[in-house]
């Protein structure tokens, strides 16, 4: 434990993460890094928590927008999650460490039903958690499933995983002139409408106290060196 700032985090992926080089699906050498890199933290002593999305198989607001019942796709979205989160459990095994995939929405045959103590005897017991389905509930995203997993299970901080170094004042794909921030309020990323995550998962975050830090999930090390207290990419708090 003395190698870590933390006691229990949450990492936030986006299904999009796992994607790697592919077009579509699950790229097997992305999917095993950030498994590594998961271990790693765990091997710290740190209880790993996760969620992941599901928009590198199905996106379900997309899909509502073109016409479908939004209902409908939201729950197409949840079972994209849960592939995703199975294919996580795989991958962290497969590197001799433990894991468990506990599911908002019954699905008994493939993993277990998401309940919060067993969530944390897990999380105690050293087990990698990965929270699948979202919140078992339309209209919600996985960014707010997210927050609210982390303060169910009392995690120290929020690890949301971008494909740049942390929030910016602009795109920094589109404008080169745009600026990192290395520190942000939670009314600042809402009055000033950041895309850091979702309102919902930043109101979460700001009335429970529950720091956010943003990084660059394509900088191999950086969630490790985040566990170990350094100062990588944007860190958001009530301050």
């Amino acid at each position: 434990m003395s190698e870590s700032k933390y006691q229990r985090i949450l990492v936030k992926l986006s299904g999009e993460a796992l994607l790697g080089g592919a077009d579509y699906g699950i790229d097997p050498l992305m999917l095993r890094r950030v498994a590594s890199e998961l271990v790693e933290v765990a091997g710290l002593g740190v209880q790993v928590a996760v969620v992941i999305g599901g928009g590198n198989i199905f996106r379900g607001a997309g899909l509502a927008r073109a016409g479908m019942d939004r209902v409908t796709a939201d729950h197409m979205g949840m079972l994209a999650t849960v592939m995703n989160s199975l294919a996580m459990q795989d991958a962290v095994e497969s590197l001799g460490a433990h894991a468990r995939v506990m599911s908002a929405i019954r699905i008994n045959e493939v993993c277990v039903d998401y309940v919060r103590r067993r969530a944390i005897r897990h999380l105690e017991k050293g087990r990698i958690v990965v929270f699948a389905a979202g919140t078992g509930n339309p209209f919600f995203t996985t960014d707010s499933a997210a927050s609210l997993r982390a303060i169910e299970v009392g995690a120290d901080l929020l690890l949301k995983a971008t494909k740049v170094n942390g929030v910016y004042s602009d795109d920094p794909v589109r404008n080169p002139e745009a600026r990192r921030y290395q520190r942000l309020s939670f009314d600042r990323v809402l009055d000033d409408r950041l895309a850091v995550m979702d309102a919902t998962a930043i109101v979460l975050c700001r009335d429970n106290r529950l720091p956010l830090r943003v990084f660059n999930l394509n900088n191999a090390g950086d969630l490790p060196r985040v566990v170990r207290g350094e100062d990588v990419g944007t860190l958001v708090t009530n301050d």
